[in-house]
């Protein structure tokens, strides 16, 4: 196979690159350089090889040219090393931060889940008549938790449903005022965007791998964070959008009256832009819901431990019927939420 050997002697840094014979000095030589050194092939020299098999640049092809370069893997070290390095630092500002997070989370299980369900249902059914005025919408939630209980489903249904509410609670409790600030400030908007994208983009499990290092696998606020920094972004650009698409001329008329700033936020733009927040809340509440199964890999109670447990033991029932769980709470949160909305609208229509 070519290399960059030949490279690297034109530019004259053999003698940087530790001098030898540019094969990464006494490295063990590959299998692919035995085979070619037994077949009577050159060992990958700068003329051995043809244009068609050379490789591209990376770290480790020119680290196998030249000793002197890093290998990828010095580079994902380092990255973990300087991580490990700051941990300490970053645990005394983060933890007491981040403590009341944990607090909430035990003590939202400790209530979903020790209270009796004759008790709690009937809460749950009140909570979802007061938010969407439907008694249909109750009804189905009343079949879905009682055939969940049905199939002895009942705690890790509440476990999740408890994680769920204080995530959600908090995505909202954060994400509101940061969507409200962007809206205010084109600045701050252009330096919260990219964020939200990165947030967006990484895959669920990359949020997990520096909470991991970060704190114990038995806190709570573990989970809590990753469920969080996962399902905050939605509710933070739809209250940007929201206010942002306020009709100018109604802003023009809240002047005209001489309303104050905080005035026209609380009295204008927040009611008018309340369908895209609760938009932006129902699409939360979802990711969050999303997030729990994933963050079961690290302790997380719920449904999401009975579908991790059916992957692990291949009991293709259990994470059947769990999965069915969470299609049933994906189902009830949407249905709720978008027959608040609904009530939103219908309230703005009539004015």
């Amino acid at each position: 196979m070519a290399t960059y050997d030949g490279v690297i002697d034109a530019l004259g840094l053999r003698e940087w690159c530790g001098g030898g014979d540019g094969g990464g000095g006494s490295a063990p030589m590959s299998m692919q350089e035995l085979l070619a050194r037994s077949r009577g092939e050159s060992g990958g020299g700068g003329d051995g090889g043809s244009l068609w098999d050379l490789p591209f640049p990376s770290l480790d092809t020119l680290h196998d040219a030249c000793a002197a370069i890093p290998e990828t893997r010095d580079l994902t070290l380092g990255l973990e090393r300087g991580f490990l390095s700051i941990r300490d630092a970053l645990r005394v500002v983060v933890d007491p931060v981040t403590q009341p997070l944990s607090w909430m989370l035990r003590e939202s299980l400790a209530v979903m889940t020790n209270t009796p369900w004759w008790i709690m249902m009937p809460l749950l059914l009140a909570l979802v008549w007061l938010v969407s005025r439907s008694w249909r919408i109750v009804g189905f939630v009343a079949m879905s938790l009682a055939l969940l209980a049905l199939v002895d489903h009942y705690d890790a249904a509440m476990q999740t449903l408890a994680i769920i509410f204080v995530c959600a609670f908090i995505c909202v409790l954060i994400g509101v005022p940061i969507g409200i600030a962007m809206s205010r400030s084109d600045r701050l908007q252009r330096i919260v965007i990219p964020i939200l994208d990165m947030l967006q983009t990484l895959p669920p499990f990359v949020y997990l791998i520096p909470l991991i290092f970060l704190f114990s696998v038995t806190e709570p606020k573990l989970y809590g964070i990753a469920i969080i920094l996962y399902a905050i972004v939605p509710v933070v650009r739809l209250t940007d959008l929201g206010i942002r698409l306020v009709d100018r001329d109604v802003i023009e008329a809240a002047d005209a009256f001489g309303m104050t700033s905080r005035q026209k936020l609380f009295g204008v733009q927040i009611p008018l832009a309340l369908p895209n927040i609760m938009a932006g809340v129902n699409q939360t509440i979802m990711m969050s819901l999303a997030m729990v199964v994933i963050a079961s890999l690290v302790s997380a109670p719920g449904l999401g431990v009975l579908v991790l447990r059916g992957i692990r033991s291949l009991e293709l029932g259990v994470g059947l019927v769990a999965g069915f769980g969470i299609v049933l709470l994906a189902i009830m949160l949407d249905r709720v939420t978008k027959a608040s909305l609904a009530r939103i609208d219908a309230s703005q229509a009539k004015r």
